[in-house]
């Protein structure tokens, strides 16, 4: 049995990979399409969308995508989490079906595994028993090229990538960073016309990374690069002004859409520290936040009233008490207000890893942008200076603003026993998110419900009970 496993998995990893089509014959080699000249268009969706089955509706992920991707240029694709980047990634492979819309590569509608692409993941992705040579040969033998050419062309792409000598060692003898070169030469090797990435270097420490990506960009410069476009995912920003030409900024509310597209026009290598680099830097980080024609935080609709905000247009971020606290309690030691982009490299994070907390802020009325700048409120101020009894007493008033934890607690105050189970509260926002995202949003409904103590819950039957004493907020 562990036998037949091991054999389905590696007969099923070339097709993720989306070297070969499902129930179709292997693609030789000699049939590629010629060389691509640069401003070819290689790959095109038009009207693209893409939504998944919830339980009794579907949920939109991405919605009306129109995007070329042209011989010679590598483009990022950047977003939020939730913006939908990896989807459309996969839809331009072929991994995914769209659900209306057509992906064609060189003007042919695609209807399975792209044969012009090939797959670099976050994960690396290799068979744990196959050496390095085997596990770069995986997309020449899912074509069935022949053991002596395959050979030697996985030695080449080993060599190229800078492995040469690691040929016969495992996954478990590399580092996180050889590991992913591995996912490299295995993708090069078979030529695709268009390189796709997945994140390939947020796996990796920042020293690796960076190293990794200096010499991938430079082997792209050089011309021995043996494929014709690079698409890559990202949520770095600095990481897609430093390695793209182009740069699509998805945006995530309702569905993913593509907010603007930026042509970088910056020379290689890029100096991080020229003033063009920081301030494009700065200028896709206001388009990736929402703010360049409006202020107000990603992800709440734009004139929503209090009384009209639901659990439905009013999601809940993926922010702790603790984490909110902390970002208000460093913003007021900044005088109350502090530039975003600054704040994050202090702290030696990404930008999108502060972006949850800032949008809790402002759904609590605790902060509120201004230009580039978190600014706090008076309530904001005052949360952040007080002791742990007052902030739960502000903390509870404020969260009755916020549709979840409200629907929670009325709930419980109109439920007999003042109890209620989770399920139920899942079936409400099943309806509108994912399975992984009823979940998260429950989650940080019953952090900040248990801290604001309007409600306490317990995991074992999954049940929310109402507090002694709740409900003095409502």
């Amino acid at each position: 049995m562990v036998l037949n496993t091991l054999r389905n998995l590696r007969a099923a990893l070339p097709q993720a990979l989306g070297f070969a089509r499902p129930g179709e014959a292997p693609v030789s080699l000699s049939a590629k399409p010629p060389r691509a000249a640069d401003g070819d268009v290689l790959l095109e969706t038009v009207g693209l969308t893409k939504t998944y089955a919830g339980a009794d509706s579907e949920l939109p992920v991405l919605g009306g995508i129109d995007l070329k991707v042209r011989a010679g240029e590598v483009v990022a694709l950047l977003g939020k989490s939730g913006s939908g980047k990896s989807t459309l990634l996969r839809c331009l492979a072929g991994l995914v079906p769209p659900s209306s819309g057509t992906v064609s590569y060189r003007d042919t509608p695609l209807t399975g595994a792209n044969p012009g692409t090939a797959m670099v993941f976050q994960t690396f992705a290799l068979l744990p028993w196959l050496t390095v040579q085997q596990n770069v040969e995986l997309g020449l033998e899912a074509r069935a090229v022949p053991a002596d050419q395959r050979s030697d062309a996985a030695r080449q792409a080993i060599d190229l990538i800078g492995l040469d000598g690691f040929e016969s060692a495992y996954p478990k003898e590399l580092s996180g960073g050889m590991r992913q070169r591995v996912g490299f030469a295995r993708a090069l090797v078979v030529e695709p016309d268009v390189l796709m990435m997945d994140e390939p270097f947020s796996a990796l420490d920042v020293l690796t990374a960076e190293n990794l990506r200096g010499e991938l960009m430079e082997l792209w410069e050089s011309g021995q690069f043996p494929t014709r476009a690079i698409v890559l995912v990202t949520h770095n920003i600095e990481e897609a002004v430093l390695m793209a030409d182009r740069i699509v900024v998805l945006g995530s509310r309702p569905y993913g859409t593509i907010r603007e597209t930026i042509e970088v026009g910056l020379d290689r290598p890029r100096d991080r520290n020229a003033p063009a680099f920081e301030e494009l830097i700065d200028r896709v980080y206001r388009i990736m936040t929402g703010r360049t024609k409006e202020t107000r935080i990603p992800g709440r609709p734009e004139g929503t009233d209090l009384d009209k905000r639901t659990p439905a247009n009013t999601p809940l971020p993926t922010a702790s008490v603790d984490g909110l606290s902390g970002l208000a309690e460093m913003v007021a030691h900044r005088g109350g207000r502090c530039d975003l982009a600054d704040l994050a490299d202090d702290l030696g994070l990404e930008v999108d890893d502060v972006l949850p907390l800032v949008d809790a802020l402002d759904l609590l009325g605790f902060a509120k942008i201004s230009d580039d700048d978190l600014v706090l409120t008076d309530r904001g101020t005052t949360f952040a200076g007080a002791d742990v009894q007052q902030s739960k007493t502000i903390f509870a008033t404020a969260t009755m603003n916020v549709p979840l934890v409200k629907l929670i607690t009325s709930s419980l105050h109109q439920n007999p026993d003042s109890t209620l189970r989770a399920g139920f509260f899942r079936d409400v926002l099943a309806h509108h998110y994912t399975s992984e995202q009823v979940t998260q949003q429950l989650e940080t409904a019953t952090d900040w419900g248990r801290y604001a103590e309007l409600y306490s819950y317990d995991a074992d039957p999954q049940e929310y009970r109402l507090d002694n004493g709740a409900g003095q907020a409502t």
